[in-house]
């Protein structure tokens, strides 16, 4: 009698668990059995960067209708589709970004140029200009519910998210109520003379108020106490800022040393980290909702999207016929990118270049999730990691960047040699984030 040996299977576990469904496949999972899997895995990485710069087509519109400059851009933030955008010619106009179309046209808001926007409740938009006047609209309106007047021309305006204050920028930082036609409150730092050109308030804490000058300084205020609370003397001069979203301590700077800074306000002795890439002053900055990247506009006629921690290698967009960009935002659901520049144009840029408009299936979205995993797994090759970084710059920004990168080398080597030759050197370096706070002042 011989005995056979049969090896039974469950059959479960070879057919379908419904109809329709793939049949399944045994698949042995020891490396040693694939010995090519690593090698074919790198090849769709790099078809996958390649496929990623191929579709990278970032622009998707403009939207007319400024004669001039436009200086500032404005979200109204419980709407996907309404942006405000001001003009030098003293015109404002409210968007509609989904449909391209103007949902109210204000010609002649102010007399001069409109320095700063923000909406309030209800679908209300405030505006500030070099008029000297803070003007409160409705949007159905073409005649401004009230006229708060200034004595000085006004340079910036933020309104808090759930109350009737707003605070403007000038020769000082005032708390108004839209009830009372004069401010409620002066704020400025003792020995202050400087004018203050961008303010913004805290978006979890209302209370906290924050604000750049012409002096070089970045300032913390508390509308609680009435006065200034902490102050910061740096080398350059900031131009925006830009509270963080998801962390209400954190604040951006826009520079003028062609560097954007993350502050954290708890330790503001040295930033959490420097953003380098334009190659000219840094005009503009806004933080994505999400709160994992934020843009920047600067007089290198660029767009730059950023990381938060990423100090090197953005995202850059730019055209032909973009010329110095003012003013940037993202778009409340972080799809989209907003730049006004002095060609008079707002455009509209995708947040991320690639992505593809309109609907996804579900089988793309988890290839394009692959793809994008790919890449990211494979960074660190060299091929792989070219590709994924490369990007084209217009000519005169590549011929700058060259001149500044020549120009930071020389510096770096200068340095080295006196102290390598003086005494100088007996002394530790001092790190690059330590030279940006010049002075802490309370």
């Amino acid at each position: 009698m011989v005995k056979i040996s049969v090896l039974q299977h469950d059959p479960s576990s070879h057919t379908a668990t419904r109809p329709g469904d793939p049949t399944p496949v045994s698949r042995n999972l020891d490396p040693l059995m694939h010995p090519f899997s690593r090698a074919r895995e790198r090849t769709r990485a790099l078809n996958a960067a390649k496929m990623d710069r191929m579709f990278a087509k970032p622009f998707v519109g403009a939207l007319e209708g400024h004669v001039d400059a436009v200086e500032v851009l404005a979200k109204q933030g419980d709407s996907i589709s309404t942006v405000a955008s001001g003009s030098w010619d003293g015109g404002v106009i409210v968007h509609n970004l989904s449909q391209r179309t103007h949902i109210a046209r204000l010609p002649q808001a102010h007399k001069g140029k409109v320095t700063g926007l923000c909406f309030a409740e209800d679908s209300r938009l405030l505006s500030c200009g070099v008029d000297r006047n803070v003007k409160l609209w409705r949007l159905d309106s073409d005649e401004p519910i009230n006229v708060f007047p200034g004595k000085f021309a006004f340079n910036s305006i933020d309104h808090q998210r759930s109350s009737s204050l707003f605070a403007t920028a000038s020769t000082l930082v005032q708390v108004w109520d839209e009830n009372k036609s004069a401010p409620i409150s002066n704020l400025t730092f003792p020995t202050s003379t400087e004018t203050i050109s961008s303010v913004r308030f805290n978006l979890s804490e209302a209370s906290i108020l924050a604000s750049v000058g012409s002096d070089r300084t970045f300032t913390l205020y508390d509308i609680r106490t009435g006065k200034a609370e902490r102050r910061v003397v740096m080398q350059m001069r900031a131009n925006a800022l830009s509270w963080s979203p998801t962390f209400p301590t954190n604040i951006l700077l826009a520079s003028e040393d062609h560097n954007l800074y993350t502050f954290d306000i708890r330790r503001l002795g040295a930033p959490s980290l420097i953003y380098k890439g334009h190659v000219a002053a840094v005009m503009s900055c806004d933080w994505s909702p999400t709160g994992t990247e934020f843009v920047s506009g600067g007089w290198d006629r660029t767009v730059r999207i950023w990381q938060t921690d990423q100090g090197h290698s953005p995202e850059v967009y730019h055209t032909k016929r973009m010329q110095r960009v003012t003013s940037t935002l993202f778009t409340t659901d972080a799809r989209f990118v907003l730049s006004g520049s002095d060609d008079g144009n707002v455009r509209i840029w995708k947040g991320k270049a690639s992505e593809r408009l309109g609907i996804v299936t579900a089988r793309e979205r988890a290839a394009l999730e692959y793809r994008s995993s790919l890449v990211n797994r494979w960074k660190m090759d060299k091929e792989v990691g070219k590709v994924a970084r490369t990007r084209h710059l217009p000519k005169p920004v590549y011929a700058a960047h060259k001149l500044k990168h020549t120009m930071l080398e020389s510096r770096r080597v200068k340095e080295e040699r006196r102290r390598k030759h003086t005494r100088a050197g007996e002394s530790k370096p001092k790190p690059e984030r330590k030279k940006v706070v010049l002075a802490e002042q309370s």
